[in-house]
């Protein structure tokens, strides 16, 4: 029975991870922030040594909407870069075979072609907003080449698009924009009020990708054959690329979320307030090639959201 510790349980990805992982023959391994600083880099070495794992998910990082890139950026790139290193450098000292670290769409510059290839890394500025945040996950992707470089481990990266879906943060001032709208049309419709403002202009498109679906494909990239997954980067600087193919503007996508909660109101935008780039949509290519391809849909998805953050109000 493999030993497998996913690193980060709590959040999104490594609570689907777990999910996912549960219906297999496997050991899964995790750690609450009271058993385990990922800070720490003397906790992580330690508990690495005693565990001996075979293979580690590395979905565990700091992460935040556009005002929490903003106002945070030194708690991003610190604790990102911190997790990461003690991580990986801990799973190869105690002879961890394979990794996957998760990194996010936003390693890729401002003016990148669209849609972006895994090609686009490091070829243009990183878009300000979130800067730090990319900084540390091009990092932790070259830490993943170098390690299999000098020392031939078997340590993968994966490139997510926006995610969404059980498990997201709603916090009100520190979400991603679907959570966030979904709890703001939930408040406007349980208010009475007439209207949602709805930050940017609207008309910058976006991809989502539900966490499931997400899970889906980092197990699958884990479990690839080695030759296969070496081949399938050779020209794309190691990693993998991981979206729905979809777009939506930013405008469609709040009138998606209001008619799934049943907001009847104005939507109105505000332009004064941060977007980011006009388009951010990811080229999947690569791993639709491989035989992976996503299988929930954005409507289907929203309401399972919407399901999931009802639910988290009743508890």
């Amino acid at each position: 029975m493999s030993k497998i510790f996913v690193a980060g349980h709590n959040g999104m990805v490594g609570s689907a991870l777990c999910r996912q992982l549960a219906q297999e023959n496997i050991n899964v391994i995790t750690a609450s922030r009271n058993e385990l600083d990922l800070l720490n880099q003397d906790n992580v070495s330690e508990f690495f040594k005693k565990e001996r794992f075979d293979q580690v998910y590395l979905a565990a990082a700091k992460v935040g909407g556009i005002r929490a890139n903003n106002e945070y950026p030194a708690e991003f790139i610190y604790q990102n870069l911190m997790i990461q290193s003690n991580v990986i450098y801990s799973a190869y000292k105690s002879g961890v075979s394979k990794l996957l670290f998760l990194g996010s769409s936003c390693i890729y510059p401002k003016m990148a072609k669209q849609p972006m290839v895994e090609a686009e890394l490091l070829t243009g500025y990183l878009e300000p907003t979130n800067e730090p945040y990319a900084i540390a996950k091009i990092a932790g992707i070259k830490m993943c080449e170098s390690f299999n470089r000098q020392y031939g481990t078997d340590y993968r990266s994966v490139m997510p698009t926006n995610l969404y879906g059980p498990g997201d943060n709603y916090h009100p001032d520190n979400s991603h924009v679907i959570p966030g709208l979904i709890r703001r049309f939930h408040e406007a419709k349980i208010n009475n009020e007439s209207e949602v403002v709805v930050w940017g202009s609207g008309s910058v498109k976006r991809e989502f990708l539900h966490v499931y679906d997400m899970a889906r494909a980092s197990i699958f990239i884990m479990n690839l054959d080695e030759k296969l997954y070496a081949k399938s980067i050779k020209s794309q600087l190691s990693h993998i690329n991981v979206g729905s193919s979809e777009e939506i503007s930013i405008a469609e996508l709040a009138k998606l979320i209001s008619r799934v909660i049943g907001f009847s109101g104005t939507i109105i935008q505000d332009p004064s307030q941060p977007e980011g780039p006009a388009r951010k949509c990811m080229d999947s290519s690569t791993l639709n090639s491989l035989g992976w391809n996503p299988s929930i849909s954005l409507d289907f998805g929203l309401s399972d959201a919407y399901r999931e953050f009802q639910s988290g109000l009743a508890t």
